[in-house]
């Protein structure tokens, strides 16, 4: 018997949650040391991420809109994320806002993406009634990443990650 590749094991099965991954806007470029993904050549399962390129790097840096979005008060993002997951009955089980992402596991119907999207609106709107956030700011990347999490293993782990894997200072 073969071994059922990641495609098929997706459609056969429904997901347990998802690790939900925002980056505010500008913190993390194609390019940098620290590897990327993009849409077109380095965004398959399982593959290398892209190999930094400083001129790349340069060119992304010199589009920017505005100056990279740092968080504050990660308190105003989390508050938000659980405010969505009550509104729509989805189970979070771990949430960590940083300055300059943020990490949740939920437990939703559907894709992942429509959950990452209602985090995004939720939590630009809050940090906007705060005044923390100027309405001409963009304060998220585009996208986000949105693995899904398929066995107790990958929950538990996730879990992990974002309440224990982010370090002691709470923004970095």
């Amino acid at each position: 018997m073969t071994k059922p590749d990641y495609i098929d094991f997706q459609y056969g099965s429904e997901a347990l949650g998802f690790l939900i991954t925002l980056r505010t806007y500008g913190t993390w470029m194609h390019g940098e040391d620290r590897g990327s993904v993009d849409r077109r050549n380095y965004n398959r399962y399982g593959t290398p991420a892209m190999p930094p390129n400083k001129r790349l790097l340069a060119e992304e840096t010199m589009a920017l809109r505005h100056a990279p979005v740092v968080l504050i008060l990660s308190n105003v993002v989390e508050d938000a994320i659980r405010e969505v997951c009550v509104t729509r009955k989805y189970t979070l089980h771990a949430v960590n806002a940083r300055s300059n992402h943020v990490h949740s596991v939920v437990t939703a119907p559907g894709k992942p993406e429509h959950v990452l999207n209602s985090f995004k609106s939720y939590a630009t709107r809050k940090l906007r009634e705060r005044q923390l956030l100027n309405e001409s700011i963009k304060p998220w990347a585009r996208h986000g990443c949105t693995p899904y999490l398929w066995t107790e293993e990958d929950m538990e782990a996730a879990i992990d990650y974002v309440i224990n894997g982010q370090g002691d200072e709470p923004f970095r």
